[in-house]
């Protein structure tokens, strides 16, 4: 008796706990929405498919502009990667900031101690940025 006990606990929550998250997600689809919970979840699948070439694509952008800031500071502090002084830059903390004047003024601050104009630059990036979005979970403000 306590094995069944065990295995209906298991298999019960499951469909509920299934149609709470996939539901919303999958009306949307249209085709598959009103068909039964099995065949709901297919969809549901393929738009996280969706979602992580998306991430992915995001993490791609990223990538290339972190490659490309790199450049940049090297010719902007004239030195090699391993000698450049501690620049922090972070993407997301710029993508919180909706306008551009806030992002200019996180980026000269950055870049206070560079003896090159960092005009150039910080236009540039902030074109690069412009329609990224986060990456990291916004949660982390709220701790």
């Amino acid at each position: 008796p306590a094995m069944s006990a065990a295995s209906t606990e298991t298999s019960a929550p499951l469909p509920t706990a299934g149609s709470r998250v996939f539901f919303q997600p999958s009306s949307g689809v249209g085709c598959v929405g009103s068909g039964p919970i099995t065949s709901g979840e297919d969809p549901v699948q393929k738009k996280q498919g969706k979602v992580t070439v998306k991430y992915d694509r995001e993490l791609r952008k990223r990538l290339v502009l972190e490659e490309w800031i790199i450049e940049q500071l090297s010719e902007l502090y004239d030195c090699e990667e391993e000698e450049m002084p501690e620049v922090e830059i972070d993407i997301d903390d710029l993508l919180e900031v909706t306008s551009d004047d806030e992002r200019a003024s996180k980026l000269q601050e950055s870049l206070t101690d560079c003896y090159k104009p960092t005009e150039d630059f910080v236009r540039e990036l902030l074109c690069r940025i412009r329609g990224m979005r986060k990456l990291s979970a916004p949660t982390k403000k709220g701790l």
